[in-house]
């Protein structure tokens, strides 16, 4: 039989090695744990990036509405379709929009 090298039967070694295996795959906030949790931080960060940016909008267009009777018009017949009247609209939908 060979000889297995000292160098592998080191008892620091092997304790390093055991606790390195031990806290890669056995522990309970293990490798992969760790992992997925900083997936699932990154992905709420960008949700949080996202809705401060729609507040912004919405506070934005909210100033603009309280000041701008112009603005109001333009919010209402964006939104509820509202018309004057007399006045026909005609409504055209973008095909590549509704696809999405």
């Amino acid at each position: 039989m060979k000889k297995i090298p000292s160098i592998l039967l080191n008892k620091y070694l092997l304790a390093i090695g055991g606790f390195l295996v031990w806290m890669i795959f056995f522990d309970q906030k293990d490798f992969f744990y760790s992992s997925d949790r900083g997936h699932e931080l990154k992905k709420l960060q960008e949700k949080k990036d996202y809705y401060t940016a729609e507040i912004a909008k919405a506070k934005q267009e909210l100033s603009d509405l309280q000041g701008n009777p112009a603005a109001i018009e333009k919010f209402g017949r964006e939104r509820y379709m509202l018309k004057k009247d007399g006045e026909d609209v005609f409504i055209v939908e973008d095909s590549l929009a509704t696809k999405r």
